[in-house]
């Protein structure tokens, strides 16, 4: 760990229980949640492969993938300013900066960016309320975090499309209610799905989110995995939760 890194007054240090990596977080912005966990853990890099996490935020996802896998690099591009520093103090406190790299841009002009099919990963925790949806965070990095209000979902599938090379692989966490779309955007873009998960928080309540996998030109052919059960019924983690959090 690198303990020249400045850590505002405002800013606390998480411990992702991989690797000793350590996050900073400023709890007036958006901090990571459970979503970003169970999406690092559902996302596959194979060795020496190369991926980027769209609207990477804190950076955590491109962080945990670089401590669960044998990935070649990883990239997280991040419109906000303030996020983007403190994702790079992140990766500089972990010593990650030849195998991390944190961008500040647009989403929408990632392709302008990056050029098209030079990834074999993308992964993205977007925004889950369309514009319109839902009462907006008065606080401007929260209300962008959680409202479509900078990027849409067709923003994210169109990209992450173009981004990937043939074969390579898309993962998102969305909510269950707009499964619908997210099917039929991923196909209009040649992202065939090929898996699909539901998370509920205990087994007899219905799923709170979904992951999903989809194949740049894949085949037709999509499974559908067991639910993954948060919560036991006296409100302790699973133990597949424990694992995914503390292996």
């Amino acid at each position: 760990m690198n303990n020249d890194i400045e850590i505002k007054p405002e800013e606390r240090i998480d411990d992702l229980h991989r690797n000793g990596y350590l996050l900073i977080q400023n709890t007036k912005m958006f901090c990571f949640g459970i979503d970003a966990v169970l999406l690092s853990d559902f996302t596959q890099v194979k060795k020496g492969e190369n991926m980027i996490d769209l609207g990477t935020g804190t950076g955590v996802i491109p962080i945990l993938l670089e401590a669960k896998t044998k990935g070649n690099h990883f990239t997280g591009i991040e419109i906000q300013k303030e996020s983007v520093e403190m994702a790079r103090r992140s990766v500089a406190l972990n010593g990650l900066e030849k195998k991390i790299t944190i961008d500040e841009g647009d989403i929408k002009k990632a392709i302008s960016i990056y050029g098209s099919a030079v990834f074999d990963v993308v992964t993205s925790n977007p925004p889950y309320i369309n514009d319109g949806g839902g009462l907006k965070n008065d606080y401007a990095p929260k209300a962008i975090a959680r409202h479509e209000l900078l990027c849409n979902l067709e923003d994210i599938i169109y990209n992450a499309s173009k981004l990937l090379k043939t074969g390579g692989r898309f993962y998102m966490v969305h909510k269950p209610h707009r499964l619908a779309d997210i099917i039929a955007l991923m196909r209009q873009h040649r992202l065939e799905p090929k898996r699909l998960r539901f998370v509920q928080s205990y087994a007899n309540k219905e799923p709170s989110l979904l992951l999903i996998e989809g194949a740049r030109n894949g085949k037709a052919m999509i499974k559908v995995e067991a639910p993954l059960v948060i919560y036991q019924n006296d409100g302790d983690y699973t133990e597949e939760i424990k694992k995914i959090y503390y292996e």
